[in-house]
């Protein structure tokens, strides 16, 4: 039987021959392989996990329905993950938004939520009636 050059190192290994033994993988070898494994794909779940809250890109503009719905903002600078600098508004039920901070329109919300913030904190309480 002519065997093809390309495939005579692998046929030794593929079938059993005369100097063919079998092999049996140590137990604690099969753990340590499955820990690493393990461990490996763990890092890899962690460093995805710390991109996510970095803005990618702004907004150009939101309309006025929306900045009224916004009720706090962040800062985001470009240390660790995250790669521009950017306002991270926060809306009523939680959805966000991303604004470059050198636009006329970000500077004046964010001094909109300042002073909506302000005054909330400075309402006095109803007086009751007795």
């Amino acid at each position: 039987m002519a065997i093809p050059v390309l495939l005579q190192g692998l046929i030794p290994l593929c079938t059993p021959g005369p100097l063919h033994r079998a092999t049996t993988t140590h137990p604690a070898m099969r753990f340590s392989v499955l820990f690493f494994l393990i461990l490996a794909c763990l890092c890899v779940t962690l460093a995805q996990g710390s991109y996510e809250d970095c803005c990618l890109k702004y907004v150009t503009r939101v309309k006025k329905t929306a900045e009224r719905m916004v009720t706090s903002y962040r800062r985001q600078e470009t240390d660790g993950g995250c790669n521009i600098h950017a306002i991270v508004f926060t809306m009523k039920r939680g959805r966000l938004f991303c604004a470059n901070p050198t636009e006329k329109w970000v500077n004046e919300l964010m001094l909109k939520v300042e002073t909506k913030k302000s005054k909330k904190h400075t309402r006095r309480p109803k007086r009751q009636r007795g």
